[in-house]
């Protein structure tokens, strides 16, 4: 009130000087904003009546004020009863009063016009928040780039509504003006107390602090516990201190969740309840007998190749479920199965043999390591390998302080045999992806300018360094992939796994923007050859997930160039504009008709990458549209297109069991019987589809797809940069590198728990999720719903809704893990 009086004597001061003619409309406006600007500001009650002021009626008690006999007192009295913000906004009027005396009458109207619209946003601001139209509001605030004064003005009635539309605005904003909206959306969401939405911002913006504050300043052990489920999803480590955590039980409780241990328990419960534990034999997915007999019937064309394919179609449709029919059953002491079918593949293929046997064990760690240490006493060199890099899958994703598959394969690091380094590097690389583990850079780095080290070891341990550190900006692991790539010769400039140093590289820069232009600049100065492979490709990466509209033009003005067949820089180019483009549906949808445009007129080398573009942009959401453009390039005359294809149609399909795309598989089989290449790929593309049984999904977005998991793009990128060249890697000896997708393998589903972290089935509608940003009243989130009893299945576009009162959930997103608390008010009918 003190602040509302002072205005109007300083107000009534400058009403009555006498001021420069062409002020007098500004001075009209002025006698308006300023007064109803400081009423609407602090909420005061309404200015009394003039005619009043002195007369018989009583004048209100809390309009009054006793003068203080200390003017000076008095004022450092106000001064302290302000808020950071009043203080600030008291501090600017005066300085427009001192303005407006000023003899200059420049100086003056510039006040004038300052005090007045100022005034006005004020007014508007309050106006919009108070009719239930937060969208205006926060448009008319980016306008006048003031979002701040949100922070003020929003109160429990509108802060959802205003948080939800600066989460989705945000998508659509040039740097740094994205990262500002969420900034605020996370003050927001911090003010009143919405943790878990204010812990997703926080992660969305990659922001440490901003998750400790989190944890600190919410005293609730339960929430906690759910903070924890929602860090263990999005794939990152994160070490729990005292003050996140005062209690060490508590903190250790917690921590095992963050660790991800789990996840198996969890996965396993949702088997169950489906009744899907029933191990699958890779011709229960081929299903030959559907067919009309051709391929069947035919000759056994190169059965090593399809013995490796039935290998990953197997680990693929039985991953995390601990049992199969072919690696895990008990084996006889004469002849046991396992052993039978690890040698029933030739030389490398036993490395992929035995490393299924971490992914059908997936997540089991205990178990995991039971069933591998066999395979550790092998004097075959690739049943080492294979075991070692069944270790890192086995531990893909789960935290453990004691850390087994460090202590099991850092001391393979450095063995002679190549094929037993690689295994170990690319186990490390996996186990250990987003880490930032500082042991592993000191283990590794080395290998990297080693002149001795095999070009096919240098590679993979550059890759392993960038899943390691994966969106970390690391300098010094930048410096050692640099210098790698410029020791190497022409010669191998031109080898296919070369192309990994380049993406090790991007790899470290994912989702960070304007931080790879100085690696970008040292790059220009790489050999010709790999130059531009290694500029798209830290392009691609730095804005992953983006959405920027103009590094899409950037790629798109690459593909459009006709080139001559050596250049290999326009696969990254292609797979990077779907890269980018992939964080919002509009933006993919366009992406998606462009390289529709890119297939009609580019060169061969570019309809190669195509497909896999289009796999990433749908990959686990099988739209039609891509099905069907898929398919018609699954038969294209191009070997190299239709195999690209094929692998795509299973990234589509990935773990959703899609009947139209099964099928679709199944008579390519037929059509490719003779073809053992193209059939090798039609295997692996029907162990994607079948994935986990249709319980998993490889989508590296969650929690409605605001979040993007940096190690599971991470490992679908390094897969498809893979498949650029799928003659010299995947048809080749480096087979497994297919194993890298389990990065992005996650259970795509809802699993509800009771405060003691035990499984409760409840009530739950799921259907198709609406978008609801913006639009009045409270409308419905999904649409076209059914109720099912948890745990339950969740497609892409799906969400959930709990269809009970009697539970509250502690997370506004329904994925996952779900913590449930009985509601107090609940009564039953």
């Amino acid at each position: 009130m003190e602040i509302l009086i002072e205005g109007r004597r300083k107000a009534s001061f400058l009403l009555s000087s006498e001021h420069s003619p062409e002020l007098g409309f500004l001075l009209d406006r002025f006698r308006f904003f300023i007064l109803i600007g400081c009423l609407v500001r602090f909420e005061m009650a309404p200015v009394p009546d003039p005619n009043n002021v002195g007369g018989g009626a009583k004048r209100d008690e809390a309009t009054t004020k006793v003068p203080s006999k200390d003017p000076k007192k008095k004022d450092d009295k106000k001064e302290d009863d302000l808020s950071e913000e009043d203080l600030e906004l008291k501090q600017n009027l005066e300085l427009y009063v001192e303005r407006v005396q000023d003899p200059n009458p420049e100086l003056q109207k510039a006040a004038l016009e300052s005090m007045s619209s100022f005034s006005r946003l004020m007014m508007i601001l309050v106006l919009l928040l108070s009719h239930n139209a937060e969208t205006e509001a926060v448009d008319l605030l980016m306008d006048v780039e003031d979002l701040d004064l949100l922070l003020a003005h929003v109160d429990r009635t509108n802060f959802r509504r205003t948080c939800n539309y600066l989460t989705s605005s945000a998508k659509f904003l040039p740097g740094p003006d994205d990262m500002l909206v969420l900034d605020i959306a996370y003050m927001i969401y911090m003010k009143f107390e919405e943790y878990p939405n204010a812990l997703q911002v926080a992660l969305f913006l990659d922001n440490m602090q901003y998750v400790k504050q989190v944890f600190t300043s919410c005293t609730d052990l339960l929430r906690k516990k759910q903070f924890c489920y929602m860090i263990s999803r999005h794939g990152i480590t994160v070490e729990l201190d005292s003050e996140m955590v005062a209690d060490k039980d508590d903190r250790d409780m917690l921590q095992d969740i963050v660790n991800n241990t789990k996840l198996s328990e969890g996965y396993l419960t949702l088997a169950r309840d489906i009744e899907v534990m029933e191990a699958k034999t890779p011709e229960d997915i081929y299903k030959a007998h559907l067919l009309d007999g051709r391929a069947s019937s035919g000759p056994s064309v190169d059965s090593a190749r399809q013995n490796l394919a039935a290998t990953f179609v197997n680990a693929f449709v039985n991953a995390g479920f601990g049992q199969d029919k072919l690696m895990t059953v008990p084996s006889d002491a004469a002849s046991g199965t396992a052993g039978n079918w690890l040698f029933k593949n030739k030389e490398h293929g036993k490395t992929s043999a035995a490393a299924s046997l971490g992914m059908i064990l997936l997540w089991d760690v205990d178990a995991g390591l039971t069933q591998l240490d066999k395979y550790f006493h092998s004097t075959d060199n690739p049943v080492l390998a294979g075991a070692l890099l069944g270790v890192g899958i086995n531990n893909c994703g789960i935290k453990s302080d004691c850390d087994p598959a460090l202590a099991l394969l850092g001391e393979y690091i450095d063995n002679e045999d190549s094929s037993v380094r690689i295994g170990a590097i690319m186990g490390l690389g996996i186990a250990y992806a987003g880490s930032q583990n500082d042991q592993l850079r000191s283990s590794l780095s080395p290998i990297l300018n080693d002149a001795k080290a095999p070009l096919d070891v240098i590679a993979f341990a550059a890759l392993s360094l960038g899943m390691i550190y994966v969106g970390s900006c690391n300098e010094e692991v930048a410096q050692s992939i640099i210098f790698a790539l410029m020791d190497r010769s022409e010669a191998q400039l031109g080898d296919a796994l070369t192309r990994f140093l380049p993406l090790g590289l991007g790899l470290l820069y994912l989702g960070k923007q304007e931080s790879v232009e100085a690696t970008a600049e040292v790059s220009k100065t790489f050999n010709e050859k790999i130059r531009k492979y290694c500029d798209m490709t830290l392009l691609s990466c730095a804005y992953a997930g983006t959405g920027n509209v103009l590094k899409v033009q950037d790629l798109l003005a690459q593909c459009g160039e006709h080139l001559e067949k050596g250049d290999i820089h326009q696969g990254p180019a292609v797979l990077g504009i779907a890269m980018v483009a992939m964080s919002e549906e509009l933006g993919l949808d366009m992406a998606i008709r462009s390289l529709e445009r890119v297939l009609q007129y580019g060169e061969q080398n570019i309809r190669r990458a195509v497909p896999l573009a289009l796999g990433l942009l749908c990959i686990s959401n099988p739209k039609v549209n891509v099905m069907d453009t898929l398919s018609r390039l699954s038969h294209d005359t191009d070997s190299e297109v239709a195999m690209a294809a094929i692998i795509s149609l299973g990234l589509i399909g990935a773990g959703t069991n899609n009947a139209r795309i099964a099928g679709m598989l199944r008579n390519l089989s037929s059509y490719y019987y003779k073809d053992a290449s193209l059939l090798f790929c039609v295997r692996i593309a029907q162990g994607f589809v079948h994935m986990g049984k249709g319980l998993l999904t490889l989508s590296p977005f969650h929690s409605e797809r605001l979040l993007l998991s940096p190690t599971a793009l991470a490992g679908i990128v390094t897969l498809l940069h893979a498949c650029l060249d799928m003659k010299s890697i995947i048809l080749g000896k480096y087979h497994y590198v297919l194993y890298f997708i389990v990065l992005a393998m996650q259970p795509r589903m809802m699993l509800t728990v009771d405060e003691n972290l035990k499984p409760i089935s409840v009530p739950v509608r799921v259907g198709q999720a609406v978008d609801v940003v913006g639009q009045a009243g409270r409308p419905k989130t999904i649409t076209g719903f059914q109720t099912h009893s948890t745990p339950v299945l969740l497609a892409a576009g799906e969400r959930a809704e709990l269809a009970t009162d009697k539970y509250i959930p502690l997370s506004p997103i329904l994925e996952g893990f779900i913590i449930l608390k009985e509601n107090p008010d609940y009564r039953e009918e």
